[in-house]
């Protein structure tokens, strides 16, 4: 309850959180809310304008427009919860036994953390894709390569000011296998916090996908995808400006959706900014 007072006292979230609600049933509904295939092409209908057979009209190929937004709904959206999932679960068991078992391990995998992070996460993630190979599964893999670093050192640092309170000795004390004392007492309140700071990475990683794949290293065409849309109608930015406008807005609100809320969260968490409101 505290928490939807917190997100609903800034009147940004009034906007926010209703977008970020319709992004979400737009992707799981998006079968049914499409109006044509995203992927049949109609070469008669190659860049029609708007009407009334196609809502948001046609890209270069005769594809519908508003078909292909909202497909690229599910595929952006998707990607990037199986990212942010994939991202929580490597760094709660690194940043865990990082923080929990300390000594050699602590520095290890610190010392790996360190490497991952001394890059910037883009010029990574081109670098594991040059690697990997293109394709959607590598571009999952490479962000959640180049992103889990941080998350596993926020972790470590929460484990780290937990485990010496007196209901963790405690149980330490009473004999708790280690597993049973995470589940129990740590991941509660370390996931709590993890999602929050999830939140604001989203649009962040939303992005990432984006850029990737309008780099083409990401999803690859035919696929509908806000990033290969934009890339596809680079070159009509002139001729046919709607072409890039609609797909840049959609990921434009998507990111603003995203980050409205994540901002709120993570001001009602920061004890300075809380002070200075008191």
């Amino acid at each position: 309850m505290h928490l939807i007072k917190t997100l609903l006292r800034r009147k940004l979230n009034w906007v926010a959180l209703p977008l970020m609600l319709l992004f979400g049933f737009t992707a799981l509904l998006a079968p049914w809310l499409a109006p044509h295939d995203p992927e049949q092409v109609d070469l008669s209908q190659r860049l029609a304008a708007p009407g009334a057979g196609h809502l948001l009209g046609t890209d270069h190929l005769g594809r519908d427009i508003l078909s292909r937004l909202i497909w690229g709904a599910r595929v952006s959206l998707g990607s990037v919860l199986i990212i942010i999932s994939l991202v929580m679960l490597l760094s709660l068991v690194v940043g865990c036994a990082s923080g929990f078992m300390g000594g050699i391990t602590d520095s290890v995998l610190m010392r790996i953390c360190e490497v991952f992070l001394s890059f910037p996460t883009f010029i990574l993630a081109m670098f594991l894709i040059a690697v990997l190979g293109m394709g959607m599964t590598n571009v999952v893999l490479a962000i959640v390569l180049t992103h889990w670093a941080w998350y596993a050192r926020i972790i470590r640092s929460l484990v780290l000011g937990m485990k010496h309170r007196e209901y963790i000795l405690a149980a330490r004390v009473a004999g708790t296998a280690p597993w049973r004392l995470f589940v129990r007492h740590l991941a509660p309140s370390i996931l709590a916090q993890l999602l929050i700071l999830a939140t604001l990475d989203i649009g962040h990683m939303m992005l990432h996908v984006s850029g990737l794949s309008f780099l083409g290293l990401g999803v690859q065409p035919p696929t509908p995808e806000w990033g290969v849309m934009i890339s596809d109608a680079r070159q009509y930015i002139w001729t046919y400006p709607e072409q890039i406008l609609f797909p840049g807005a959609m990921i434009f609100l998507a990111v603003m959706a995203f980050n409205i809320p994540g901002d709120t969260l993570r001001d009602s968490l920061d004890p300075v900014i809380r002070a200075e409101e008191v």
